[in-house]
């Protein structure tokens, strides 16, 4: 049996991106009846505030310095969702793009989960190296537009952002699914939605 941590980063129940996890989960459960399905909604879930505190708290660790109370507290809440993603065998993230990268609300996330010493390292020799090792990710994206090709290509941030987050991680094994165009007439994104969403069934049965 594997721990599945599924999150979701679009806000709205009917966005495309979610529709695409929707079907994906829907597969995946199919496949796997006894697998643990761990569900994170950026946009439901209280994320940690990573003011001041936390950052103080993150840097003092770093040293190796004990945290003040309040430092510790703060701090507490960045450490739960790093063990909650490092609980999970395989990780699925869904999210549309957001002005040409990801919503805030990811980012936030991942401003929380990516700290040095429990899910990056640095080694003067060795330099940065990932310690969220052995597991696949899925990455479930939707664009209203369509970032395939020149010239609009070099706007997509989103993509090689996520890629680049999970890789310094430590994920090696990266699954990108995309619909493109969905902002486009029916007569064009429909036939793109429908594409993604068998691509979508079909990864998860095999994730």
């Amino acid at each position: 049996m594997s721990r599945l941590l599924q999150i979701i980063g679009s806000p709205r129940a009917s966005s495309v991106s979610t529709q695409l996890a929707r079907a994906f989960m829907d597969a995946y459960r199919e496949a796997h009846p006894a697998d643990e399905i761990d569900v994170l909604d950026l946009w439901a879930d209280d994320l940690p505030f990573f003011g001041g505190a936390a950052a103080d708290g993150k840097l003092k660790g770093m040293s190796g310095v004990a945290l003040p109370p309040d430092e510790q507290a703060a701090f507490d809440g960045v450490l739960g969702h790093i063990a909650r993603l490092k609980a999970a065998d395989k990780v699925v993230i869904s999210t549309g793009m957001w002005n040409f990268s990801v919503p805030y609300r990811v980012k936030h996330y991942i401003d929380v989960v990516v700290q040095a010493g429990h899910t990056f390292g640095f080694d003067p020799m060795r330099g940065y190296f990932g310690l969220v090792t052995g597991r696949p990710v899925q990455l479930i994206l939707a664009t209203g537009g369509d970032y395939t090709q020149p010239p609009m290509a070099a706007a997509d941030m989103l993509t090689p952002y996520l890629t680049s987050v999970f890789r310094f991680m430590g994920f090696e094994d990266i699954r990108p699914l995309t619909a493109g165009s969905t902002a486009y007439p029916p007569e064009v994104s429909g036939p793109s939605i429908a594409r993604a969403i068998e691509g979508a069934r079909a990864a998860g049965a095999k994730f």
